[in-house]
């Protein structure tokens, strides 16, 4: 079986689930409902990305 190989940005435009929770500094869980609640989440095959612009315009959105 193929691994994904890790690769690093300054500016990513998608994120998987551990780094979608570094970067909101919460819980899996917590970062799974921000994703699906903003809308944010992709599906390549069994892989699970989160757009990181679409969170971001959540974040911005429910803070004010």
């Amino acid at each position: 079986m193929y691994q994904t190989k890790e690769r690093t940005t300054d500016m990513p435009i998608t994120v998987d689930i551990e780094h979608l929770a570094a970067m909101l500094s919460c819980g899996k869980d917590t970062a799974r409902k921000i994703g699906e609640d903003a809308g944010a989440r992709i599906t390549i095959g069994r892989r699970v990305l989160y757009s990181v612009r679409k969170i971001e315009n959540y974040i911005e959105k429910i803070a004010i």
